[in-house]
């Protein structure tokens, strides 16, 4: 007797864990359960109000069937009759109040909207047999209506209350403590709260001593399974007064470890927290080592990432045409159309030309749109479908909204794609270093084109002398073979094969080069996959895990 005290909270762990629960519904709440998330508030608001109300009160609520008797109690542990009893029923319509001590609780009734109040006077206090091992000064008392009142409104009144007290007395009597309305509407619902939960079997005058222990041994084992952990019955008569002493002492117990409040609302967080838990999943995937080849593919395509690569090697084999072609056949050049012009795209511009944050307008105001052709529908759906199965595995083991949630997440804006994936390929730098082998083969093939018009001209010369039957000058030879023939065959011939050679190389810098290039492009179209599917999906993982761990923090 005086020695239990109510499990002590600290006013920091209550804050702490409050907050973490307000964390989480600002990092979940639209992918939790509505429901719980709104209960889940009041109790945030609650937390607040309550802790923020001056003096330091516990606040008791007798709540119970009709003719259960709590008017009775409360009135026996007020010492006056305080509280309308009759025949009558329905007899209790609002809460009464009744308050030990000489501390102001007007501003804690008021946030109750509890308007009955009677305070308890020294001298109304019970001595003797009566007395308690400790102070009921903070007490606040309420007697509740009836939780099964036909009044629809006692019953709301009831309910509301409830919500809100730090202690729960559930009165019951021999007749009704099997009552289903009391067991699976408010104790079980409430049993996450037994550190602050009494109950009593009163009217226990009606009964033989032995069919006392009998009932009460029957209401503990229902509170037990009604996941009461430890549940304990008194019992008590307001008529004999057996069980009123033992009854006040429980509230004095609860009075002086002046945490019971603190319990009740960490039972609240603790158990909202927990509610909450069951629509968010251990883990998320590790979206880094998911496949994202297909998803890489389909968007490369849509980029027409093939069509450019095709123009870069037919555009290398030009240009290598250009500097290492034979020599009087490169005029041909231009009859054949540049193939990245072709396509609106530039081989010197760099990604610096066109600022990261520019939307898909701003590009083609400032470079126009190229000229790669539009996806085709097949190509539409094949992003699609990448996207879709990439979010499905992206979400897979996570609860209905969380992946629903990773589904909206994700950019599938047709028009705004297709934009987007042609400024990437725009602002893609096509350039590469020429290679030195270019050079040197040119240089070669100046230097046999020249020999070869040396050497016409110098066999023009003679055939002109000849026919002007002027003095004949011999020209050198190399074996049998005139110099100027030899210039003339021999830079034609050679430079004919270095070109073949050259094409022949030339095909294989083509594809190196179409490699390098599409390198780029892979990497620029990733940056839009990144930003179009796998950003929104980290950021949804990233709400998914802080509201785990505001969760586990709240409830652990």
């Amino acid at each position: 007797m005086g020695r239990a005290k109510v499990a002590r909270v600290s006013a920091t762990e209550l804050a702490d864990r409050t907050t973490a629960l307000s964390m989480a519904l600002l990092s979940g709440s639209d992918e939790l359960d509505p429901g719980v998330v709104e209960q889940a508030r009041r109790v945030v608001d609650k937390a607040f109000e309550r802790t923020n109300l001056a003096g330091d009160h516990t606040v008791v609520a007798l709540a119970g069937a009709t003719g259960s008797g709590k008017s009775s109690l409360f009135n026996a542990l007020v010492g006056a009759d305080v509280a309308t009893i009759g025949a009558r029923r329905p007899t209790t319509a609002k809460p009464t109040a009744a308050i030990w001590g000489g501390g102001d609780a007007g501003e804690l009734l008021d946030w109750l909207h509890v308007d009955a109040r009677h305070r308890v006077e020294d001298d109304a206090r019970p001595t003797g047999r009566g007395k308690s091992v400790g102070s009921l000064d903070g007490l606040v008392l309420l007697d509740l209506p009836d939780f099964d009142s036909r009044e629809l409104a006692h019953r709301q009144e009831a309910e509301r209350i409830l919500e809100l007290v730090d202690v729960f007395v559930w009165v019951t009597d021999p007749q009704k403590y099997a009552d289903a309305r009391l067991h699976d509407e408010f104790v079980s619902i409430l049993s996450r709260h037994d550190a602050v939960t009494v109950a009593v079997l009163n009217q226990s005058d009606r009964l033989t001593p032995d069919a006392v222990q009998t009932v009460a041994k029957d209401l503990r084992r229902l509170l037990l399974a009604d996941g009461v952990k430890g549940a304990q019955v008194l019992t008590t008569s307001t008529l004999t007064g057996d069980g009123i002493p033992e009854f006040r002492q429980r509230l004095a117990n609860a009075v002086a470890g002046h945490a019971a409040s603190r319990q009740r609302l960490r039972a609240d967080v603790v158990g909202v927290a927990e509610r909450l838990r069951q629509d968010v999943a251990d883990t998320e995937p590790d979206v880094a080592k998911l496949s994202r080849t297909a998803l890489d593919e389909a968007f490369a395509r849509a980029a027409g990432v093939p069509v450019v690569l095709d123009a870069v090697e037919r555009d290398y084999r030009r240009e290598a045409f250009a500097h290492t072609g034979f020599l009087f056949a490169r005029w041909t050049k231009a009859f054949a159309a540049d193939p990245l012009r072709r396509l609106g795209l530039d081989r010197d511009r760099g990604r610096d030309v066109i600022p990261l944050d520019i939307e898909g307008a701003d590009v083609r105001a400032v470079l126009g749109r190229s000229s790669i052709p539009a996806p085709t529908l097949s190509t539409v759906a094949a992003v699609d479908i990448a996207t879709r199965e990439f979010v499905r595995n992206a979400s897979e083991g996570m609860p209905p909204r969380w992946g629903e949630a990773v589904d909206a997440a994700v950019d599938r804006g047709e028009g705004a794609l297709s934009d987007r994936l042609d400024r990437a390929v725009m602002s893609t730098s096509l350039r590469a270093r020429r290679p030195i082998w270019w050079f040197v083969v040119n240089v070669l093939q100046w230097l046999l084109g020249l020999a070869a018009i040396a050497g016409l001209v110098w066999l023009a010369v003679l055939v002109v002398m000849g026919w002007l039957q002027l003095p004949r000058i011999e020209a050198p030879t190399v074996g049998v073979i005139p110099l100027p023939l030899l210039m003339l065959v021999g830079g034609l011939l050679v430079g004919l094969g270095l070109a073949v050679v050259s094409r022949w190389w030339a095909n294989i810098g083509a594809r190196r080069r179409k490699a390098s290039i599409g390198r780029r492009l892979t990497e620029a179209v990733g940056e839009v996959a990144d930003e179009r599917v796998l950003i929104p999906i980290d950021e949804v993982h990233a709400r998914h895990r802080a509201t785990r761990a505001h969760l586990a923090e709240a409830s652990d």
